[in-house]
């Protein structure tokens, strides 16, 4: 593991970051619009997100390289500019951080489906090395694997991680079953942890699908089969459709009053996803300084 990130282990939870894609919303982001465009396009909007992390106690900032693949650029006829987008955003987060969080470059599913033949491994192979590549050449100091369905998808990305050297998070999405406890896929929490550990991911996780409290659970089943770190980035709760708009309904002091639980869970790394902001984030260290210094001592 990287020193930087041995260093952050020693005093757990460690702080992420929280929701990209919402905050580029609140900022002018169009339905339908590539996020990951706003690199080149919008470069200072995006250092706003990142900066509202670092500035909110992020600890962990990532980057705005979610679909930033060239099988997901290609949608948006982007697919020849996946080199430069992955850079600037490295660029854009370190320069938010400013040497006060690390930086770590999120490497988002392919949007195509292996199993029903959409795409090849081979395909999946390049596109994720590609990515890869040019994120760690930009100065990542980790990769994050996340909001993986397929586990077969995940591993194609994680080698492809690892290939560079860097430290890599491997995150699957739980938001399937009776209670939400496995992947579209069908996969459970320990199968998760157990098959990634073997991929080579350095850390293992869950984000997005569901709220916090369901991860709980989650986090309690993936430490019961891996001794690696886990990473847990929940929605703000489950999205509803309101006056046609997707908003999320909890509250940032009451999805920070999950934290401890979340902690004695065995989770290492906190943070939020989907409709998550940078007062979840305050809300999230507020709670995080107490269970670090429970009796206030200097």
């Amino acid at each position: 593991m990287h020193a930087k990130i041995n260093v952050l282990l020693a005093r757990t939870p460690i702080v992420t970051d929280g929701a990209w894609g919402t905050q580029l919303q609140a900022r002018g982001l169009s339905s339908g619009e590539c996020p990951d465009a706003w690199n080149l396009t919008h470069p200072s909007q995006v250092e706003a997100v990142a900066r509202s992390y670092v500035e909110a106690g992020s600890q962990i900032i990532l980057t705005n390289t979610f679909g930033a693949n060239r099988l997901s650029l290609d949608k948006h006829g982007l697919a020849d500019q996946a080199v430069a987008i992955n850079q600037a955003g490295v660029v854009i987060s370190r320069r938010a951080a400013a040497g006060s969080a690390l930086v770590f470059a999120s490497i988002g599913p392919s949007g195509k489906v292996l199993m029903m033949g959409d795409v090849t491994e081979a395909a999946l192979t390049d596109a994720f090395t590609e990515q890869a590549r040019a994120l760690a050449d930009a100065g990542a100091d980790a990769l994050v694997v996340e909001t993986m369905s397929d586990l077969a998808e995940a591993r194609l990305a994680i080698q492809a991680a690892k290939a560079t050297g860097l430290p890599v998070v491997a995150s699957l999405v739980f938001d399937s079953g009776k209670d939400k406890d496995r992947t579209m896929m069908g996969i459970t929490p320990e199968k998760a942890a157990t098959e990634l550990e073997v991929a080579g991911a350095d850390v293992v996780g869950a984000n997005c699908g569901q709220g916090i409290a369901g991860y709980i659970k989650v986090c309690q089943r993936m430490r019961s089969s891996t001794s690696l770190p886990i990473w847990i980035k929940a929605n703000a709760g489950l999205p509803v459709l309101v006056e046609g708009r997707i908003t999320y309904q909890i509250a940032p002091s009451q999805f920070a009053a999950h934290v401890p639980d979340l902690a004695q869970a065995g989770a290492s790394f906190i943070g939020g996803c989907c409709g998550t902001s940078p007062e979840f984030i305050r809300e999230i260290c507020s709670v995080v300084k107490r269970l670090q210094n429970p009796a206030g001592q200097t």
